[in-house]
């Protein structure tokens, strides 16, 4: 607070001087500057806009005007006044970075990446956060976890980029580096869904599920989080609350193929299976070749005495992946079921709630949890 109220003093001062010296160019820009200080981005680009009507914009300018377009969200705006220095020959770290920050926030992750080059990443630690993110973001995993560990021997303390590689050491399943990069960030909200993730691994569920009402508290955008609280739904006796929290992530990660899984059997372990077969077509419609998905339908067809298409479910789930959860789940209904609802309905409750292995996890838990392993990230 003392911090921004200085800002408003410098902002305060030098609009004053403006007041009476309302045409130097110099003060306007520095008074724009101050004002993006003070977080006020509207004010500042007023004044670039007046300093720009006198004389010719230097790189200063525009880029304390790219820098109030991001202050504003205007991320278009500020893309184009980034590109233009860019090509101009401004080619430094807060150049690039400033470029495929609003790029990234227009939703062109191919674009921001085309910007951010790895001596960026080298030079600014937030940089490498951004490198690492729109990497994994884009698939190319073992490329960012290369890459992020090496910035991270860098930026060992960088808060953004160890939640970052906190995020991708989980998809990576390197639990050990995903507990220490979490921990060295541990208000971020990235980091605080990853602790919840561990704690939800270590068959802690009321743990995570305080994690993860954190990291919500912290940023309601992260839609691990809010799948991570629907699955420590699940596991904690609270079934009712999971469907809304694991349909919410999934709508936010749009095609991870898991999220729609999860919500599914959340819909069906709370007796909605029109709910539930409504995710699994999702889940289809966007990657025909899941296993699990198939294997899902399965069961729900078999519910519903439609034992040919169950069979077929069954048959194309076991081709695409013999480990398949939902397609063992389907095979024990066809086979010890013989199409009777009553007995397959008997059947699935028992297997939901029955412990897998030494894990202690039940079926029904091991299947919500595929919404969180990278296998079905896309």
């Amino acid at each position: 607070m003392a911090d921004q109220s200085a800002r408003e003093a410098t902002f305060e001062r030098l609009s004053g001087y403006l007041a009476h010296d309302p045409d130097n160019v110099a003060l306007l820009v520095d008074a724009a500057e101050a004002a993006i200080d003070a977080q006020r981005p509207d004010e500042a680009m007023a004044l670039l806009d007046r300093a720009a009507a006198s004389t010719e914009p230097g790189p200063r300018e525009r880029n304390l005007a790219g820098l109030a377009a991001m202050q504003a969200k205007r991320f278009d705006r500020a893309a184009d006044v980034f590109a233009a220095l860019f090509d101009a020959g401004h080619d430094d770290p807060s150049v690039r970075f400033n470029l495929a920050w609003s790029r990234a926030s227009l939703k062109d992750d191919d674009g921001a990446l085309a910007a951010l080059d790895d001596a960026a990443a080298e030079a600014l630690p937030q940089a490498a956060a951004l490198r690492v993110q729109l990497l994994h973001g884009t698939g190319q995993f073992e490329e960012a976890f290369e890459r992020g560990k090496h910035y991270l021997s860098l930026h060992p303390d960088a808060r953004q980029l160890n939640a970052a590689m906190a995020v991708l050491a989980i998809d990576m399943e390197d639990e050990a580096l995903a507990a220490a990069c979490a921990e060295r960030a541990p208000d971020h909200p990235d980091a605080l869904a990853t602790l919840g993730t561990l704690a939800l691994d270590g068959d802690d569920p009321m743990v995570a599920e305080a994690l993860f009402d954190r990291a919500i508290d912290r940023n309601p955008e992260v839609p691990r989080a809010w799948i991570g609280r629907g699955l420590a739904h699940l596991l904690t006796g609270k079934a009712a609350e999971a469907p809304a929290d694991i349909d919410r992530g999934a709508e936010m990660f749009g095609t991870h193929l898991g999220s729609w899984i999860a919500a599914g059997w959340a819909h069906f372990v709370n007796g909605d299976r029109a709910a539930a077969r409504e995710r699994f077509d999702r889940a289809l419609a966007i990657d025909p070749t899941f296993a699990e998905t198939h294997g899902s339908l399965a069961v729900l067809d078999i519910l519903d005495g439609d034992l040919p298409s169950a069979r077929e479910r069954t048959q194309v789930a076991l081709r695409l992946d013999r480990q398949c959860y939902s397609a063992a789940l389907a095979m024990a209904m066809l086979s010890a079921g013989d199409g009777d609802a009553a007995k397959s309905q008997a059947i699935i409750e028992r297997a939901l709630t029955t412990p897998l292995g030494d894990s202690g996890r039940t079926i029904a838990q091991a299947l919500a949890r595929i919404g969180t392993q990278r296998g079905s990230l896309h």
